[in-house]
């Protein structure tokens, strides 16, 4: 036990499968608690979604290993009485149990709040559904991406299909919602002796996660329609340019001066004077113009040199890496678990802030194999 963690001591029962409240509970372990995957008999869905590089003969596929590091795992089927009385006396020693049931199915299955809060007043549930508590509609990633907007916008441009993120965007971004609606409960625990229930919906996290399109709508009337990687209302940014040496890269010009700086390492001053151009809202209103420019320019010099000069310029620019280069390169390293006994394999951290009060964890034990853990491993 690590009792410099924040954490240490603190007790979770995860009830949730696939990718949001995993996600939460890979944080918590990540930052000492004790996490008990319980799941069916079946096993959760994910370590069964396998890509074709990923051996037939494992039940912690690749999707399973995202948010499942540092967690036991046991088996009840709760439909059984035996067992249903099991999660309750695990409950009644838990701080916090992760559930994402449908509305009603935890009730069915002894596995909701009030009863489990009943023997365990200071229990906080964080429970995720897709359309909140009284739709009873199970929620999906893809489905939700389309349902809030975001497949719409991610098309690439007017006219073009939509097109979904290639995450679970949703369902990470309900996932980030359900970690600040514990940690509130958490805090309120320590004042008031009480625990609660925390509710989170996909639907309600994914259209807070509109931010400026969705205030664009609402400020505006205007609906906001797919600009590709472009941004509507800062020009350039987020295009994707290919230079002379076939670097990708993309521009992130959020100021004047900055786009004075980037025309200075184009050789191209008098871009910056030109009215067309001057401004960031004159450079929105001549998008196009600018963008066949900037295109025309950049097949002429090399994108490597180019990156370093605007680096030292300091003009936010980037070159568009591979998930493999990203993961790869040594400003990633921090981010990853090292292999585990019996996996094999790093991780991916889901903690990506630093505080002084204590250390990163160095490693985790590797995302559990699917099995019935003894009444003395899990008391």
């Amino acid at each position: 036990m690590n009792y410099n963690l924040p954490f240490t001591g603190l007790r979770i029962i995860e009830l949730a499968s696939v990718l949001a409240g995993p996600q939460v509970g890979q944080f918590f372990a990540e930052l000492g608690a004790d996490v008990l995957k319980i799941e069916s008999p079946a096993g959760d869905v994910t370590r069964s979604w396998k890509t074709s590089h990923e051996p037939t003969d494992t039940d912690v596929s690749a999707y399973f290993a995202a948010s499942n590091w540092g967690k036991q795992a046991g088996v009840l089927k709760l439909t059984e009485p035996a067992d249903r009385a099991e999660l309750l006396r695990l409950a009644t020693a838990a701080d916090i149990v992760l559930a994402s049931y449908k509305p009603g199915d935890a009730e069915k299955l002894g596995a909701d709040y009030a009863t489990l809060s009943a023997h365990n007043p200071r229990l906080i549930y964080g429970h995720l559904t897709g359309y909140g508590p009284d739709i009873n509609r199970a929620g999906y990633d893809a489905v939700l991406q389309a349902e809030a907007g975001f497949m719409h916008l991610n098309a690439a441009g007017p006219g073009q299909p939509p097109q979904k993120m290639p995450v679970a965007m949703v369902d990470l971004l309900a996932a980030h919602q359900l970690k600040q609606g514990l940690l509130t409960a958490l805090y309120q625990r320590e004042r008031t002796g009480q625990g609660t229930l925390v509710q989170v919906s996909l639907l309600e996290s994914a259209l807070s996660a509109l931010a400026n399109q969705g205030a664009t709508f609402l400020v505006t009337g205007h609906d906001p329609q797919p600009l590709g990687s472009g941004h509507p209302s800062i020009v350039p940014y987020g295009t994707v340019y290919t230079a002379a040496d076939g670097q990708r890269l993309v521009l992130a010009v959020g100021s004047d001066g900055q786009f004075q700086q980037l025309c200075a390492a184009l050789q191209r001053e008098d871009w910056a004077t030109d009215r067309r151009f001057q401004t960031n809202a004159a450079r929105v209103q001549h998008r196009q113009e600018l963008e066949e420019m900037l295109q025309q320019r950049l097949v002429e010099v090399s994108g490597a040199a180019l990156l370093e000069d605007l680096q030292r310029r300091s003009v936010p620019a980037g070159a568009v890496r591979s998930v493999g280069e990203a993961l790869g390169h040594p400003s990633a390293q921090p981010m990853l678990l090292p292999p585990a006994a019996g996996f094999g394999r790093g991780g991916l951290r889901t903690v990506a802030f630093h505080a002084t009060g204590w250390a990163r964890v160095g490693g985790l034990p590797a995302p559990p194999l699917l099995g019935k853990l003894s009444r003395e491993e899990v008391s």
